[in-house]
C-alpha cells in the first residue's frame, strides 16, 4: 500500500514539474566568460535579457529552467559592457550629413554601443538618430550628445553658440536644456577668460554636466574650481603641472605669445611636486581626463606616415577625406623644428595620461574621430585609443575602464550602464578572445547585444563594403 502512495505522489510530482510554466527571455547568452568591470575578475555565467535589460546573471552551474526567443552560445567567448567611445564628433555641415550618418553602423561593428558626441553643427540631425537608434529604428549607438559648442564670436567649428556676456551664457544654457542635450561642451578658440569661467560656473549651478577645453587665459585651478566636469585633451592639465602657470597664463593674456608657442615653456616647467598637487585637485573634485592619445599619435606623424592604404579610408566618404587635407597640410608645411616639437609633445603627452592614471585620476577613452580629424577614423579609432593607453603602461583592465565604466559614471548614466549587472540596460559586446591578456582583443568582436538587438559585425561589414575591416 505504501509503495502505491508512493508512486502515486511520484507521478503527481513529476506531472507537476511539467506543468510548471517556464520564465521566457528575449536573449540568453549561454556559458560565456563574464569580465567584472570592476574588479577584472572573470566568471563562467549566463546572462538572461527581456525587454532590452539584464534580467539575471546566473553561474553556469546553476541548473534553471527557462525558455528563450534567441539563445546564444557564449563558450569560449568573453564577456563585457558594450564599448563607450567618449569623444566624437559628428559634423560638416548639411553636405556630409549622409557621411555622418554612416558612421552610426561602424560603430556598431566595432562593438560599440554608446558615444559621447562632443559638438558639432549637425545637431537637428543627432537628435533624431538619437531617438530613432533608442527606437531601435535605426542602426547605431546610443548617441549622449552636447548639441553645438559653447565659444566666443567667429569661432572655429560651425554651429557654435556665441557667449560673451552673463546673459549670452544665460540664453545658451537656456536653448540647450531646451534642446534636452546630455551636456555642456565648451570650446577655446574665441572665449574670453570671463565668458569661460562664467559659462561653466553657471552650468554648475544649474546641475548642468560640462567637458571642453580651456583657454589659455585661465588657470586650470580656476576652471575646476568653477565646476568644469571633464578636461578634453591633455594640453590643459599640462599647463595646470607647470610651475611657471601663474605666469604664463598673464603672458597669454598681455599677448606675448600664443596657445602653442607656450608649450616648449609649459614642458619646460613641467614640476612634479605641482604636477602631484594638480592631479589630487582633479580626484578631489571628480574632474576626469580624455587623453585623446590615438589621434595625437596620428596627427603628430602625418608628415612621415601613408595612410593612403587604410582599410577605412576605403570606405570614407569623399567630402569627409576632403576636410582631412587642412590638417595634412599644415603637418607637411610646417618647419622642422614645429614638426619635432609637435612629436616631443606626443611623447610627454603619453608620460602624463600614465600619470595621471596612476594618481587615480578618473580618465575616459575617446577617439576625436570625425569629420576634419584626418585618418582617425569612427569605430575602430576607440580600439586604438585603448592600444595607445595601454602602451603607456596602463593595465588593459584600466584602460577598458576608461570606456563604458567611467564614460557612464561621468555622465551620471551608471544606474542605467557601464557595467554587467541585474537592471542595466543590456548593451553587451561578445569578444573572441581575452582583451585582459591582450588589449588589442578588443577588436574581436563576435556579436553585439544592443537591448533586444542582436548585432553580427560580419553582416554589417558586408552591408558597408569592407570585410578586411572587421577581425574575428
Amino acid at each position: 500500500m505504501k509503495n502505491i502512495i508512493y508512486i502515486i505522489l511520484l507521478f503527481l510530482l513529476i506531472i507537476s514539474c511539467k506543468n510548471e510554466k517556464k520564465e521566457t527571455f528575449d536573449i540568453v547568452l549561454k556559458n560565456g566568460n563574464i569580465i567584472n568591470i570592476e574588479t577584472g575578475a572573470i566568471e563562467n555565467q549566463d546572462i538572461f535579457i527581456n525587454g532590452g535589460r539584464i534580467i539575471m546573471i546566473l553561474p553556469t552551474s546553476k541548473t534553471y529552467l527557462y525558455n528563450s526567443n534567441n539563445s546564444i552560445d557564449a563558450t569560449g567567448k568573453y564577456i563585457l559592457p558594450g564599448f563607450w567611445d567618449n569623444h566624437v564628433h559628428f559634423r560638416g555641415g548639411d553636405s556630409l550629413i549622409n557621411a555622418n550618418k554612416d558612421f552610426l553602423k561602424l560603430f556598431i561593428a566595432n562593438g560599440i554601443t554608446t558615444v559621447r558626441d562632443a559638438g558639432g553643427d549637425l545637431t537637428t540631425s543627432v537628435i533624431k538618430w538619437k531617438k530613432q537608434i533608442a527606437d531601435e529604428k535605426m542602426i547605431g549607438p546610443t548617441i549622449f550628445t552636447s548639441g553645438p559648442k559653447l565659444d566666443g564670436p567667429n569661432a572655429t567649428w560651425a554651429g557654435s553658440l556665441v557667449v560673451e556676456n552673463e546673459i549670452d551664457v544665460k540664453n545658451a544654457l537656456d536653448s540647450l536644456q531646451k534642446l534636452k542635450t546630455d551636456f555642456v561642451k565648451i570650446y577655446e578658440s574665441k572665449i574670453s577668460r570671463e565668458a569661460y569661467l562664467e559659462t561653466v560656473s553657471q552650468a554648475t549651478e544649474r546641475g548642468l554636466i560640462t567637458s571642453g577645453h580651456m583657454p589659455f587665459t585661465v588657470e586650470l585651478k580656476e576652471n575646476v574650481e568653477a565646476g568644469i566636469g571633464a578636461i578634453e585633451h591633455l594640453y590643459y592639465i599640462l599647463k595646470g603641472c607647470s610651475s611657471q602657470e601663474k605666469a604664463i597664463t598673464q603672458a597669454i593674456i598681455n599677448k606675448e605669445y600664443g596657445f602653442w608657442q607656450s608649450m616648449e615653456k609649459l614642458i619646460a616647467t613641467y614640476d612634479t611636486k605641482t604636477a602631484q598637487e594638480t592631479f589630487q585637485l582633479l580626484k578631489n573634485n571628480d574632474v576626469y581626463v580624455v587623453p585623446t592619445l590615438h589621434i595625437g599619435n596620428v596627427l603628430s606623424y602625418l608628415d612621415e606616415i601613408d595612410h593612403s592604404k587604410d582599410q577605412y579610408l576605403k570606405i570614407m566618404h569623399p567630402g569627409i577625406v576632403e576636410t582631412y587635407q587642412g590638417r595634412i597640410n599644415s603637418a607637411l608645411n610646417g618647419s622642422e623644428k614645429a614638426r619635432e616639437d609637435r612629436k616631443t609633445l606626443n611623447t610627454f603627452f603619453k608620460q602624463l595620461a600614465k600619470s595621471l592614471h596612476d594618481a587615480d585620476v578618473k580618465l575616459l577613452a575617446g577617439s576625436d574621430s570625425g569629420a576634419f580629424n584626418s585618418y582617425t577614423y569612427p569605430g575602430i579609432s576607440l580600439h586604438k585609443e585603448l592600444e595607445a593607453m595601454v602602451a603607456t603602461g596602463i593595465s588593459p583592465l584600466g584602460a577598458l575602464q576608461a570606456s563604458a565604466y567611467n564614460g557612464a559614471h561621468f555622465l551620471k548614466k551608471d544606474s542605467d550602464y557601464g557595467a554587467l549587472s541585474k537592471g542595466k540596460i543590456a548593451d553587451i559586446v561578445l569578444l573572441n578572445a581575452n582583451p585582459l591578456k591582450d588589449i588589442k582583443n578588443t577588436r574581436r568582436v563576435n556579436k553585439v547585444i544592443k537591448g533586444s538587438q542582436i548585432f553580427n559585425p560580419i553582416t554589417i561589414a558586408e552591408d558597408i563594403g569592407c570585410m578586411d575591416c572587421i577581425i574575428q
